[in-house]
């Protein structure tokens, strides 16, 4: 789920911010003990954690997967930057970005790039392929520039709330 556009979320009390602080640590606590680090019964625990996600404080749950051992050890960060600043234009390569092969995230920047997108592939040719027949062939696209990721260095997985 995208940042709010509509304004900022709701307040979160203390017990929403514990709640969030044991599942940034583990995504995978069971209700059960997670309800038991907070001081909660577990089916007070069970609707926070449900009102949380569909208020879109918790955007997802998911496994972080290393892309060098499904196969794609080469990782790029590619700067795009976009024809005009129209409104078209920036729904048109946000709506295909993401579904690209090979594309992690996407982010709408702020500055004199409009996105920066996290890309694994399989070898060099794919990353020039990826570039060359996918990007600079957008309509909208009008220069990138590549970086390639030596190591990723985890930081802090997790606001603290």
């Amino acid at each position: 789920m995208p940042n709010n556009p509509r304004g900022p979320l709701p307040a979160l009390d203390e017990t929403d911010r514990a709640i969030l602080r044991v599942l940034a640590d583990n995504a995978r606590t069971p209700n059960n003990a997670l309800a038991q680090a907070v001081g909660i019964a577990p089916s007070t625990c069970l609707a926070r954690v449900r009102s949380l996600r569909e208020r879109g404080v918790i955007r997802a749950f998911r496994a972080e997967i290393s892309p060098a051992a499904i196969g794609l050890p080469l990782q790029a960060m590619i700067s795009v930057r976009l024809r005009a600043h129209t409104r078209e234009q920036n729904e048109s390569f946000r709506a295909a970005a993401p579904d690209l092969p090979g594309v992690v995230e996407v982010f709408h920047m702020a500055g004199s790039d409009d996105y920066l997108l996290h890309v694994a592939l399989a070898h060099p040719e794919s990353l020039r392929d990826f570039v060359v027949d996918h990007l600079t062939t957008h309509p909208a696209v009008a220069q990138t520039r590549t970086n390639l990721i030596f190591e990723q260095i985890p930081g802090r997985r997790h606001l603290t709330p």
